[in-house]
Protein backbone atom coordinates (compact mmCIF):
# COMPACT_ATOMS: atom_id res chain seq x y z
CA UNK A 1 0.00 0.00 0.00
CA UNK A 2 2.90 2.54 1.21
CA UNK A 3 4.74 1.31 -1.77
CA UNK A 4 1.47 2.39 -4.46
CA UNK A 5 1.39 5.89 -2.79
CA UNK A 6 4.92 6.70 -2.87
CA UNK A 7 4.41 5.76 -7.14
CA UNK A 8 1.44 7.87 -7.10
CA UNK A 9 3.10 10.91 -5.78
CA UNK A 10 5.95 9.97 -7.72
CA UNK A 11 3.88 10.37 -11.01
CA UNK A 12 2.39 13.69 -9.59
CA UNK A 13 4.98 15.34 -8.60
CA UNK A 14 6.66 14.36 -12.61
CA UNK A 15 3.44 15.45 -13.74
CA UNK A 16 3.37 18.58 -12.08
CA UNK A 17 6.88 19.46 -13.32
CA UNK A 18 6.50 18.54 -17.00
CA UNK A 19 3.42 21.37 -16.75
CA UNK A 20 5.50 23.73 -15.16
CA UNK A 21 8.55 23.46 -17.82
CA UNK A 22 5.48 23.02 -20.33
CA UNK A 23 4.30 26.90 -19.19
CA UNK A 24 7.91 28.06 -18.92
CA UNK A 25 8.21 27.45 -22.51
CA UNK A 26 4.77 28.88 -23.92
CA UNK A 27 5.43 32.66 -21.92
CA UNK A 28 8.17 34.20 -24.43
CA UNK A 29 9.69 38.06 -24.12
CA UNK A 30 8.19 40.15 -27.02
CA UNK A 31 10.41 40.47 -29.64
CA UNK A 32 12.70 43.94 -29.89
CA UNK A 33 10.88 46.37 -32.08
CA UNK A 34 12.96 48.07 -34.67
CA UNK A 35 13.26 51.53 -33.64
CA UNK A 36 10.89 53.73 -35.95
CA UNK A 37 12.55 57.62 -37.32
CA UNK A 38 10.03 60.00 -37.58
CA UNK A 39 11.39 60.97 -40.51
CA UNK A 40 11.88 57.25 -42.11
CA UNK A 41 15.99 57.67 -41.19
CA UNK A 42 18.42 57.69 -38.49
CA UNK A 43 18.62 61.95 -38.87
CA UNK A 44 21.80 61.40 -36.09
CA UNK A 45 24.26 59.13 -38.49
CA UNK A 46 24.47 61.94 -41.24
CA UNK A 47 26.37 65.67 -41.13
CA UNK A 48 23.26 68.06 -41.86
CA UNK A 49 23.53 71.14 -44.01
CA UNK A 50 20.60 73.59 -43.81
CA UNK A 51 19.54 76.52 -46.20
CA UNK A 52 16.91 78.49 -48.38
CA UNK A 53 15.30 78.21 -51.50
CA UNK A 54 16.75 81.01 -53.45
CA UNK A 55 14.91 83.12 -55.97
CA UNK A 56 15.09 81.56 -59.42
CA UNK A 57 16.44 78.02 -58.00
CA UNK A 58 14.72 75.27 -60.17
CA UNK A 59 14.52 71.50 -58.75
CA UNK A 60 17.36 69.96 -60.79
CA UNK A 61 19.71 73.00 -60.08
CA UNK A 62 19.05 72.95 -56.18
CA UNK A 63 19.52 69.44 -55.74
CA UNK A 64 22.69 69.34 -58.31
CA UNK A 65 24.22 72.32 -56.24
CA UNK A 66 24.06 70.18 -53.16
CA UNK A 67 25.63 67.56 -54.41
CA UNK A 68 23.31 65.18 -56.32
CA UNK A 69 25.30 64.92 -59.90
CA UNK A 70 22.72 66.16 -63.18
CA UNK A 71 21.95 62.60 -64.39
CA UNK A 72 20.95 61.64 -60.53
CA UNK A 73 18.69 64.83 -60.24
CA UNK A 74 16.37 64.15 -63.68
CA UNK A 75 16.16 60.57 -61.83
CA UNK A 76 14.79 62.34 -58.80
CA UNK A 77 12.47 64.01 -60.50
CA UNK A 78 10.67 60.98 -62.24
CA UNK A 79 10.55 59.74 -58.41
CA UNK A 80 8.76 61.87 -57.46
CA UNK A 81 5.76 60.69 -59.81
CA UNK A 82 2.63 62.65 -57.83
CA UNK A 83 4.02 63.18 -54.12
CA UNK A 84 5.81 66.60 -55.04
CA UNK A 85 5.36 68.54 -57.74
CA UNK A 86 8.88 70.25 -58.01
CA UNK A 87 7.60 72.93 -60.33
CA UNK A 88 5.61 74.49 -57.20
CA UNK A 89 8.96 74.97 -54.90
CA UNK A 90 9.03 78.18 -53.39
CA UNK A 91 11.87 80.81 -52.43
CA UNK A 92 11.97 81.26 -48.83
CA UNK A 93 11.28 77.64 -47.83
CA UNK A 94 13.81 75.95 -45.94
CA UNK A 95 15.37 72.40 -46.51
CA UNK A 96 18.07 69.86 -44.54
CA UNK A 97 20.58 68.03 -46.78
CA UNK A 98 22.06 65.11 -44.79
CA UNK A 99 25.38 64.31 -45.64
CA UNK A 100 27.88 61.12 -44.93
CA UNK A 101 31.85 61.46 -46.15
CA UNK A 102 31.26 65.10 -46.09
CA UNK A 103 29.95 65.31 -49.97
CA UNK A 104 28.12 62.31 -50.69
CA UNK A 105 24.16 63.48 -50.45
CA UNK A 106 22.61 60.81 -48.84
CA UNK A 107 19.20 62.57 -48.03
CA UNK A 108 17.27 65.82 -48.81
CA UNK A 109 14.23 67.25 -46.64
CA UNK A 110 11.94 70.26 -48.25
CA UNK A 111 9.93 72.02 -45.57
CA UNK A 112 6.54 72.50 -47.50
CA UNK A 113 4.93 74.43 -44.86
CA UNK A 114 5.24 74.25 -40.90
CA UNK A 115 3.75 71.23 -40.46
CA UNK A 116 4.60 69.02 -44.17
CA UNK A 117 7.71 68.54 -45.02
CA UNK A 118 9.26 66.05 -48.14
CA UNK A 119 11.99 63.52 -48.08
CA UNK A 120 13.73 62.64 -50.82
CA UNK A 121 16.39 59.66 -50.80
CA UNK A 122 19.38 60.59 -53.08
CA UNK A 123 21.53 57.32 -52.76
CA UNK A 124 20.90 53.79 -53.70
CA UNK A 125 17.07 53.34 -54.88
CA UNK A 126 15.87 56.70 -55.18
CA UNK A 127 12.22 57.42 -53.54
CA UNK A 128 10.60 60.12 -52.04
CA UNK A 129 7.87 60.41 -49.38
CA UNK A 130 5.71 62.83 -47.37
CA UNK A 131 6.04 63.49 -43.99
CA UNK A 132 3.25 65.43 -41.70
CA UNK A 133 4.23 66.45 -38.02
CA UNK A 134 2.43 65.68 -35.12
CA UNK A 135 0.18 67.90 -34.44
CA UNK A 136 -1.65 68.95 -30.76
CA UNK A 137 -5.62 70.80 -31.52
CA UNK A 138 -5.98 73.29 -28.49
CA UNK A 139 -9.25 75.10 -27.53
CA UNK A 140 -8.89 78.84 -27.17
CA UNK A 141 -10.78 81.37 -26.59
CA UNK A 142 -10.55 85.40 -27.51
CA UNK A 143 -12.65 88.25 -26.12
CA UNK A 144 -12.05 91.46 -27.76
CA UNK A 145 -13.72 94.43 -27.43
CA UNK A 146 -13.72 97.12 -30.43
CA UNK A 147 -11.10 100.15 -29.35
CA UNK A 148 -9.81 101.35 -32.23
CA UNK A 149 -9.66 98.78 -35.04
CA UNK A 150 -10.01 94.70 -35.63
CA UNK A 151 -6.94 94.17 -36.08
CA UNK A 152 -5.28 96.41 -33.60
CA UNK A 153 -7.70 95.17 -30.86
CA UNK A 154 -6.99 91.46 -32.41
CA UNK A 155 -3.72 91.21 -32.37
CA UNK A 156 -3.02 93.91 -28.85
CA UNK A 157 -5.28 91.03 -27.42
CA UNK A 158 -2.38 88.42 -28.54
CA UNK A 159 -4.73 86.64 -31.26
CA UNK A 160 -3.31 84.96 -34.13
CA UNK A 161 -3.26 86.79 -37.38
CA UNK A 162 -5.32 84.15 -39.49
CA UNK A 163 -8.10 84.45 -36.52
CA UNK A 164 -8.80 88.11 -37.85
CA UNK A 165 -9.57 86.67 -41.74
CA UNK A 166 -11.26 83.95 -39.88
CA UNK A 167 -13.63 86.17 -38.20
CA UNK A 168 -14.54 88.27 -40.95
CA UNK A 169 -15.06 85.76 -43.62
CA UNK A 170 -17.81 83.89 -40.81
CA UNK A 171 -19.61 87.45 -40.29
CA UNK A 172 -18.90 89.08 -43.62
CA UNK A 173 -22.60 88.78 -44.50
CA UNK A 174 -23.93 90.14 -41.05
CA UNK A 175 -21.49 92.30 -39.52
CA UNK A 176 -20.52 95.32 -41.32
CA UNK A 177 -16.54 95.56 -40.91
CA UNK A 178 -16.54 99.15 -42.11
CA UNK A 179 -19.40 100.37 -39.58
CA UNK A 180 -17.47 98.71 -36.70
CA UNK A 181 -18.10 101.37 -33.60
CA UNK A 182 -15.95 101.28 -30.21
CA UNK A 183 -17.31 99.20 -27.57
CA UNK A 184 -18.50 96.60 -30.05
CA UNK A 185 -17.26 92.97 -28.86
CA UNK A 186 -16.06 89.74 -30.14
CA UNK A 187 -16.26 86.47 -28.25
CA UNK A 188 -14.36 83.42 -30.11
CA UNK A 189 -13.64 80.05 -29.14
CA UNK A 190 -11.32 78.19 -31.70
CA UNK A 191 -9.42 75.37 -31.90
CA UNK A 192 -5.82 76.22 -32.85
CA UNK A 193 -3.31 73.21 -33.95
CA UNK A 194 0.23 73.19 -32.13
CA UNK A 195 3.23 71.95 -33.74
CA UNK A 196 6.72 71.47 -31.88
CA UNK A 197 5.44 74.25 -29.32
CA UNK A 198 4.56 76.74 -31.71
CA UNK A 199 1.36 77.92 -33.97
CA UNK A 200 0.59 76.11 -37.02
CA UNK A 201 -2.72 78.25 -37.53
CA UNK A 202 -6.23 78.17 -36.83
CA UNK A 203 -8.06 74.27 -37.24
CA UNK A 204 -11.69 76.16 -36.87
CA UNK A 205 -13.11 78.62 -34.97
CA UNK A 206 -15.88 76.44 -32.94
CA UNK A 207 -18.26 79.19 -31.34
CA UNK A 208 -18.12 83.11 -31.64
CA UNK A 209 -20.41 85.88 -30.40
CA UNK A 210 -20.85 89.84 -32.06
CA UNK A 211 -22.21 92.01 -29.08
CA UNK A 212 -23.04 95.61 -29.74
CA UNK A 213 -25.42 96.91 -26.73
CA UNK A 214 -27.90 94.21 -25.93
CA UNK A 215 -27.76 92.89 -29.37
CA UNK A 216 -25.88 89.24 -29.76
CA UNK A 217 -25.14 87.39 -32.58
CA UNK A 218 -24.15 84.11 -32.27
CA UNK A 219 -21.98 81.96 -35.17
CA UNK A 220 -22.25 78.14 -34.15
CA UNK A 221 -20.26 75.58 -36.50
CA UNK A 222 -22.39 72.72 -37.17
CA UNK A 223 -21.36 70.71 -40.34
CA UNK A 224 -24.15 69.01 -42.00
CA UNK A 225 -22.03 67.02 -43.87
CA UNK A 226 -23.84 68.37 -47.38
CA UNK A 227 -20.62 70.27 -48.25
CA UNK A 228 -22.58 73.93 -47.89
CA UNK A 229 -22.73 76.31 -45.23
CA UNK A 230 -20.90 75.04 -41.51
CA UNK A 231 -22.44 78.42 -39.34
CA UNK A 232 -25.36 79.23 -38.18
CA UNK A 233 -27.29 81.72 -36.02
CA UNK A 234 -29.36 80.19 -32.74
CA UNK A 235 -32.54 79.57 -34.92
CA UNK A 236 -30.60 77.72 -37.17
CA UNK A 237 -30.60 80.40 -39.99
CA UNK A 238 -27.55 80.45 -42.42
CA UNK A 239 -24.65 83.26 -41.87
CA UNK A 240 -23.84 82.57 -45.35
CA UNK A 241 -26.00 85.39 -47.17
CA UNK A 242 -27.05 85.88 -50.98
CA UNK A 243 -24.36 89.05 -51.06
CA UNK A 244 -21.38 90.12 -49.16
CA UNK A 245 -21.10 93.21 -46.78
CA UNK A 246 -18.75 94.48 -49.01
CA UNK A 247 -16.77 94.25 -52.43
CA UNK A 248 -13.22 94.48 -50.65
CA UNK A 249 -11.46 94.29 -47.22
CA UNK A 250 -10.36 96.41 -44.66
CA UNK A 251 -10.50 99.58 -46.15
CA UNK A 252 -11.86 102.89 -45.03
CA UNK A 253 -15.10 104.45 -46.71
CA UNK A 254 -14.00 107.92 -48.35
CA UNK A 255 -17.44 109.06 -49.76
CA UNK A 256 -20.94 107.32 -48.96
CA UNK A 257 -24.28 107.39 -51.00
CA UNK A 258 -25.73 111.06 -51.00
CA UNK A 259 -28.24 112.45 -53.78
CA UNK A 260 -26.88 116.00 -53.04
CA UNK A 261 -22.64 114.94 -53.09
CA UNK A 262 -20.27 118.19 -53.93
CA UNK A 263 -18.22 116.41 -56.83
CA UNK A 264 -14.80 116.24 -55.57
CA UNK A 265 -13.21 116.88 -59.43
CA UNK A 266 -15.93 119.13 -60.95
CA UNK A 267 -17.14 120.97 -57.95
CA UNK A 268 -20.95 120.48 -58.50
CA UNK A 269 -23.54 119.39 -56.65
CA UNK A 270 -24.50 116.14 -58.07
CA UNK A 271 -26.07 112.50 -56.90
CA UNK A 272 -23.20 110.06 -55.95
CA UNK A 273 -25.27 106.56 -55.95
CA UNK A 274 -22.64 104.09 -54.66
CA UNK A 275 -20.03 104.01 -51.91
CA UNK A 276 -16.82 104.95 -52.35
CA UNK A 277 -13.53 102.43 -50.63
CA UNK A 278 -10.61 104.18 -50.36
CA UNK A 279 -7.77 101.31 -50.93
CA UNK A 280 -4.48 100.70 -52.59
CA UNK A 281 -4.24 100.44 -56.88
CA UNK A 282 -3.72 97.21 -57.25
CA UNK A 283 -6.18 95.83 -54.37
CA UNK A 284 -8.25 93.05 -55.09
CA UNK A 285 -11.81 93.37 -55.97
CA UNK A 286 -14.65 90.74 -55.05
CA UNK A 287 -18.20 90.11 -56.32
CA UNK A 288 -20.45 90.22 -53.81
CA UNK A 289 -22.86 87.53 -54.82
CA UNK A 290 -23.22 84.71 -57.59
CA UNK A 291 -24.05 86.24 -61.26
CA UNK A 292 -23.22 86.98 -64.61
CA UNK A 293 -21.12 89.78 -65.93
CA UNK A 294 -22.90 92.11 -68.06
CA UNK A 295 -19.95 94.05 -69.12
CA UNK A 296 -16.36 94.91 -68.04
CA UNK A 297 -14.71 97.99 -69.89
CA UNK A 298 -14.70 101.45 -69.88
CA UNK A 299 -17.57 102.90 -68.19
CA UNK A 300 -19.38 105.91 -69.15
CA UNK A 301 -19.62 109.08 -66.85
CA UNK A 302 -16.11 109.23 -65.65
CA UNK A 303 -16.21 105.52 -63.95
CA UNK A 304 -13.04 104.40 -65.62
CA UNK A 305 -12.39 100.66 -66.35
CA UNK A 306 -15.99 99.41 -64.27
CA UNK A 307 -17.12 96.12 -64.63
CA UNK A 308 -21.15 95.28 -63.91
CA UNK A 309 -22.78 92.14 -62.79
CA UNK A 310 -26.00 90.98 -62.93
CA UNK A 311 -27.01 88.81 -59.78
CA UNK A 312 -30.68 87.83 -60.74
CA UNK A 313 -34.15 89.12 -62.03
CA UNK A 314 -33.94 91.86 -58.90
CA UNK A 315 -30.43 93.29 -58.09
CA UNK A 316 -27.45 94.98 -60.20
CA UNK A 317 -24.12 95.55 -59.01
CA UNK A 318 -21.20 98.05 -60.59
CA UNK A 319 -17.63 98.30 -59.91
CA UNK A 320 -15.79 101.42 -60.85
CA UNK A 321 -12.23 102.99 -61.39
CA UNK A 322 -10.80 100.01 -61.68
CA UNK A 323 -6.83 99.43 -62.83
CA UNK A 324 -7.18 96.63 -64.58
CA UNK A 325 -10.28 93.40 -64.81
CA UNK A 326 -10.38 89.78 -63.71
CA UNK A 327 -13.38 89.10 -65.23
CA UNK A 328 -14.59 89.83 -68.97
CA UNK A 329 -18.58 90.24 -70.16
CA UNK A 330 -20.47 87.36 -70.42
CA UNK A 331 -18.55 84.95 -67.75
CA UNK A 332 -20.56 83.49 -64.47
CA UNK A 333 -18.87 84.83 -61.40
CA UNK A 334 -19.26 83.39 -57.79
CA UNK A 335 -19.53 84.75 -54.59
CA UNK A 336 -16.20 86.49 -53.21
CA UNK A 337 -14.46 86.44 -56.60
CA UNK A 338 -12.42 88.19 -57.30
CA UNK A 339 -13.50 90.91 -60.48
CA UNK A 340 -10.85 93.17 -60.50
CA UNK A 341 -8.62 95.63 -58.95
CA UNK A 342 -8.77 98.90 -57.17
CA UNK A 343 -7.27 102.12 -59.48
CA UNK A 344 -7.94 105.63 -60.36
CA UNK A 345 -9.20 105.45 -63.98
CA UNK A 346 -11.40 107.73 -65.24
CA UNK A 347 -12.45 110.89 -63.02
CA UNK A 348 -11.07 109.96 -59.74
CA UNK A 349 -8.71 112.16 -57.16
CA UNK A 350 -7.08 108.84 -55.81
CA UNK A 351 -7.30 105.01 -56.23
CA UNK A 352 -10.55 104.30 -54.81
CA UNK A 353 -13.42 101.69 -55.89
CA UNK A 354 -17.06 102.60 -56.54
CA UNK A 355 -19.54 100.72 -55.49
CA UNK A 356 -22.57 100.68 -56.93
CA UNK A 357 -26.01 98.39 -56.45
CA UNK A 358 -29.31 98.87 -58.27
CA UNK A 359 -32.64 96.61 -57.30
CA UNK A 360 -35.58 96.50 -60.16
CA UNK A 361 -33.41 99.20 -61.98
CA UNK A 362 -33.46 101.73 -59.37
CA UNK A 363 -29.73 102.68 -57.36
CA UNK A 364 -30.01 101.83 -53.85
CA UNK A 365 -27.76 102.78 -50.77
CA UNK A 366 -25.47 99.59 -50.88
CA UNK A 367 -24.56 99.78 -46.92
CA UNK A 368 -28.30 99.36 -46.60
CA UNK A 369 -28.82 96.55 -48.77
CA UNK A 370 -31.01 93.92 -46.73
CA UNK A 371 -29.61 90.26 -48.36
CA UNK A 372 -32.12 87.75 -47.93
CA UNK A 373 -30.65 84.29 -46.14
CA UNK A 374 -29.85 81.32 -47.37
CA UNK A 375 -31.36 77.58 -46.96
CA UNK A 376 -31.61 77.28 -43.23
CA UNK A 377 -30.47 74.25 -41.08
CA UNK A 378 -32.45 70.56 -42.04
CA UNK A 379 -34.93 70.56 -39.50
CA UNK A 380 -33.77 67.32 -38.03
CA UNK A 381 -30.33 68.80 -37.43
CA UNK A 382 -31.88 71.96 -35.38
CA UNK A 383 -32.32 69.90 -31.88
CA UNK A 384 -28.40 68.98 -32.11
CA UNK A 385 -27.29 72.12 -33.26
CA UNK A 386 -29.13 73.72 -30.04
CA UNK A 387 -27.32 71.29 -27.88
CA UNK A 388 -24.21 72.75 -29.30
CA UNK A 389 -24.99 76.33 -28.95
CA UNK A 390 -26.24 76.15 -25.15
CA UNK A 391 -23.33 74.10 -24.44
CA UNK A 392 -20.85 76.79 -26.56
CA UNK A 393 -23.17 79.41 -24.70
CA UNK A 394 -22.39 78.89 -21.20
CA UNK A 395 -18.27 79.18 -21.70
CA UNK A 396 -19.16 83.04 -21.39
CA UNK A 397 -21.27 82.74 -18.23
Amino acid sequence: MKRRILLLLSILIVFSCAQNRRQETVVEPEPQKDTVYPLGFCTDSFRVVRGKIANGDNFVGWVNRLGLPRERALALVQACDTVFDVRKMRAGNTWSAYYKDSTVLHYLVYDNSRLVQTVFRCQDSLSVWKYRKPVEIVEKSADVTITSSLWNDMTTAGAPIELIAEIADIYAWTVDFFGLQKGDRFRILYNEQLCEGESAGIQQISYAEFLRDSTCLPAIYFDQGDGGNVYWNEKGESLRKAFLKAPLKFTRISSGYSLHRLHPVHGTVRAHTGVDYAAPTGTPVMSIGDGTVISAGWGGGGGGNTVKIRHNSVYTTAYLHLSRFAVKAGQRVSQGQVIGYVGMTGTATGPHLDFRVWKNGSPVNPLKLESPPSEPILPENLPALDSVYRARKQFWQ
